[in-house]
């Protein structure tokens, strides 16, 4: 059992240092994803804020935006599966936020009564 971890961290060494891969890692099919990674996370951290600073609309945007670029990142050739990745998580987090805008709106607000 060993012997094949010993053989596959060998085989990941060695890819690591292979010129695909530095190619890889200076090319905008990287560069591109890893920038793009702020916005799920951005969205992640605003799942503990009050949702009455959601915007309806730019939610909808940005599901709709990963929507598109999830089926972009699938398409391209090579497949770009970091930015597949990417805006999957931020269609997933985008989700909630609508989620917690429609709650929030529609359900949960109360009338002011005057």
């Amino acid at each position: 059992m060993g012997s094949k971890i010993n053989g596959f961290a060998k085989k990941m060494a060695n890819q690591l240092k292979s010129k695909e891969f530095r190619e890889y890692l200076m090319s905008t099919h990287f560069w591109g994803p890893v920038a793009n990674w702020g916005i799920p996370l951005a969205a992640i951290a605003d799942f503990k804020k009050d949702p009455k600073f959601i915007s309806g609309k730019m939610t909808v945007a940005l599901c709709l935006y990963s929507a598109m670029f999830m089926r972009f990142a699938w398409k391209v050739q090579p497949r770009n599966m970091l930015l597949f990745a990417c805006h999957f998580t931020n269609e997933g987090a985008q989700l909630v936020q609508l989620t917690r805008f429609v709650q929030f709106n529609y359900f949960e607000k109360k009338d002011v009564q005057s």
